[in-house]
């Protein structure tokens, strides 16, 4: 501040001068004070001090009585304020009441609602038919209208006394016409040649009129309920037995008995004839033999439209036992299913209840079913049908869980229980009876497959080709038993043939015969088929060897020694071996083409199978050309490889030619 000062022009100006500052500011002061009062004087010699001085108490004029304006206003606002908040405090005191009151008028509007019975419910109860949409619809509404004054009553509403008889009379009549209409459809069941079916149908339009009566009168409902499973089951009864009864009439006349095991003689064929005279009886052809039965099973069979009994009888058409069970036991699904959804829809019942109530509509025809089971299956010896029965109860069993029906899951599982037994012990029947079989007994014996093992090969093929599409261990271990006991069979048979040629011969055509049978139906991969194709292999290979030692056992046996020789390093013991082998070189020369014909000709009249005779030709062949080869290699040794007899030997390649020559074509 000093320094501002000390840089002013006039202080700077007085510096210069030399002035005392103390005394320069005291002048500057005294000039400052005569300013002043020449200013005072100026003003008070002012002629507008006047005008000012009123202008100026106009002023605090006007803004007094502006102060006492605003006071004023000030005090309104606040008068104005109380008057809002207690306008406030009434419109939400009003607000309250109008909520009230709606809140009031509406549970009061459905109470009135709930309690007035209008004249129209009144006179469609009392006057309209059933049937009729308009007297479901009041139904409806009366029903409403009871479960309101029902639940007003625990409520203690007074008013409800005051409807609680109308409503009472109309709920009378309404049962009384709904217990009469749904009578006189269930009534209508029992009229001859009626299909059921369509009044049932008709019946679930109106399954509101029983849930009413379940609501508001049990004991009717009850009734209702009571008349129907014994109208109905009755029903199912008298259709199901007569329908069965008239299904055994056109089952075949000839079925199997104790006598149709596979290990009993057949009486049938007479001892020269042997396995491919004709049977007596259709039956045995049918009840070792699959044949076109096992089409039970398919799709398109398993679904079929069921047999019409008067119309085969007419057209003089028999079937075998499963395809009426399957029939039988098709419309028994059918119905079952249509039955439980029927229950479970207007009855208004689920789970155990719906189970409950179908068991008394369908559990005498059920037992019914059992019983005629237990009857069939107690005499009965065709192990096929029973075996496709099984199967046929178990795609039955498949269906209906696909269509998530429950209702005949016992059933099914009691049936299998009668089948199961059955079936394993007619297998061991089979068994028993294979084992029990004395060759001697058979009567003339002869090298083509034996009708026993044909018995075995069919029915084999035909459990196993069923069995592939639901597999129990328990079957293929009776089937590996079976087999075991047909091949000790063969082999007792074999060893009545005094020669092996001949014991080889009847094996070979039994083991080709059953793998042929096998293969027809059954994969290879079977045991069945695998177990056959080594014991063919082995005999076949047997056999070969048995039929070349004859007319080449001479060449066999030496290469044999030969090559023993050889392998112990012992060639200098052939050289005394020149004459046999020059004898054996120009026998083979000689002999070996009449000795093929005869071999061939020989293996195809033992034979059945000219596949088979080709196949152990050829095989005898490739076997001939190997030991040659063999003998040739053996000749070509130091010892003997200067003979003579070699130049008289054919070369093998062109013995190979000569060979195919000979080879038959099948």
């Amino acid at each position: 501040h000093i320094q501002a000062n000390l840089e002013d022009a006039l202080v700077q100006e007085a510096l210069k001068s030399g002035v005392d500052l103390r005394q320069y500011s005291k002048q500057v002061e005294l000039e400052l004070q005569e300013v002043e009062r020449a200013s005072i004087r100026d003003c008070i010699l002012s002629e507008n001090i006047a005008a000012l001085h009123n202008q100026i108490t106009a002023c605090d004029t006007i803004l007094e009585r502006m102060e006492q304006m605003l006071g004023s206003f000030q005090l309104h606002l606040s008068t104005l304020t109380l008057q809002i908040r207690s306008l406030q405090d009434q419109s939400g005191a009003l607000s309250l009441r109008l909520r009230n009151r709606r809140r009031l008028r509406r549970h009061l509007g459905q109470l009135l609602e709930e309690l007035v019975v209008p004249s129209a419910m009144i006179s469609t109860i009392l006057e309209a038919p059933v049937p009729e949409p308009e007297f479901l619809e009041q139904l409806r509404e009366l029903d409403g209208k009871l479960g309101a004054v029902k639940e007003q009553t625990f409520r203690d509403t007074l008013a409800c006394a005051d409807v609680q008889h109308v409503l009472d009379r109309l709920r009378i009549k309404a049962v009384t016409k709904i217990r009469e209409f749904i009578l006189q459809k269930i009534f209508s069941f029992r009229k001859p040649m009626t299909n059921y079916q369509i009044p049932q149908d008709a019946l679930l339009k109106y399954r509101f009129c029983y849930r009413f009566l379940l609501g508001h009168e049990r004991s009717v409902a009850q009734e209702l309920r009571d008349q129907y499973v014994d109208t109905v089951g009755k029903i199912y009864l008298s259709y199901f037995r007569s329908y069965s009864s008239r299904l055994l009439k056109i089952q075949y006349e000839e079925v199997a008995d104790k006598d149709d095991l596979m290990g009993v003689e057949d009486t049938s064929l007479n001892n020269r004839a042997g396995f491919f005279s004709k049977p007596q009886l259709r039956s045995r052809n049918t009840v070792f033999t699959l044949g076109n039965r096992g089409s039970i099973i398919s799709a398109a069979e398993l679904e079929a439209p069921v047999l019409v009994p008067h119309a085969a009888q007419r057209s003089d058409t028999r079937y075998p036992f499963e395809a009426l069970f399957r029939s039988q036991h098709y419309a028994l699904l059918d119905n079952s299913c249509r039955e439980f959804l029927f229950l479970s829809d207007f009855f208004l019942v689920s789970g155990a209840a719906a189970q409950e109530l179908f068991n008394s509509v369908m559990g005498k025809t059920l037992a019914m079913f059992l019983k005629q089971m237990d009857t069939y299956v107690g005499s009965c010896y065709d192990a096929i049908a029973v075996f496709l029965c099984i199967h046929i109860v178990l795609r039955f069993r498949n269906i209906m869980a696909k269509r998530n029906i429950p209702a005949m899951d016992r059933y099914w599982e009691s049936l299998l229980e009668l089948l199961w037994p059955r079936f394993e012990l007619l297998l061991e029947l089979h068994i028993r009876s294979i084992q029990s079989t004395e060759p001697q007994r058979l009567g003339h014996l002869d090298t083509r497959p034996h009708y026993i093992t044909r018995r075995y090969a069919e029915f084999s093929s035909a459990i196993v080709s069923i069995n592939q599409t639901f597999p129990n261990e328990r079957t293929n271990a009776l089937l590996g038993q079976l087999q075991v006991e047909v091949e000790n069979f063969v082999l007792r048979v074999a060893a009545e043939f005094p020669s092996r040629r001949e014991q080889l011969i009847f094996l070979i055509n039994n083991y080709d015969m059953m793998l042929g049978v096998l293969m027809e139906r059954a994969v290879e991969e079977s045991k069945e088929v695998e177990g056959f194709q080594q014991l063919l292999s082995a005999r076949t290979q047997e056999f070969i060897e048995e039929l070349l030692s004859p007319p080449f056992g001479g060449m066999i046996a030496f290469v044999k020694e030969a090559e023993a020789l050889l392998e112990k390093g012992e060639l200098e013991r052939l050289r005394g071996e020149e004459a046999r082998v020059s004898h054996l070189a120009r026998g083979f020369s000689g002999s070996w083409r009449s000795s093929v014909e005869v071999l061939s000709q020989e293996v195809m009249s033992s034979f059945s199978n000219f596949r088979n005779g080709t196949s152990i030709i050829q095989g005898a062949l490739t076997q001939l050309l190997q030991y040659y080869h063999r003998f040739l290699k053996v000749l070509a040794q130091p010892p003997l490889r200067s003979l003579p007899a070699r130049t008289e030997l054919i070369n093998i390649h062109h013995l190979m030619v000569e060979l195919k020559k000979h080879k038959p074509n099948f």
